[in-house]
């Protein structure tokens, strides 16, 4: 997943406004007890990171669509 296909998927779930707060402010459990910013700058990759998103902040299945996996049925 490249960084901007994250940044797609951050802003589908949550809006461009509100997308941009949680990555600067959410702590995750699922990141070492990171934001999502600080994950991305210290390396974590792009797939990672969203999969704790989902993880974390419960994001519904069906939003969880990585770009280069299709969906699971």
């Amino acid at each position: 997943m490249r960084l901007s296909e994250f940044w797609e998927l951050v802003e589908q779930e949550f809006g461009s406004g509100y997308g941009a707060v949680v990555a600067r402010t959410q702590v995750l459990g699922s990141l070492g007890g990171r934001t999502i910013e600080d994950a991305l700058e210290q390396g974590e990759r792009p797939r990672r990171v969203w999969e704790a998103v989902c993880r974390d902040m419960d994001v519904p299945p069906e939003h969880q669509h990585l770009p280069d996996v299709p969906p699971k049925d």
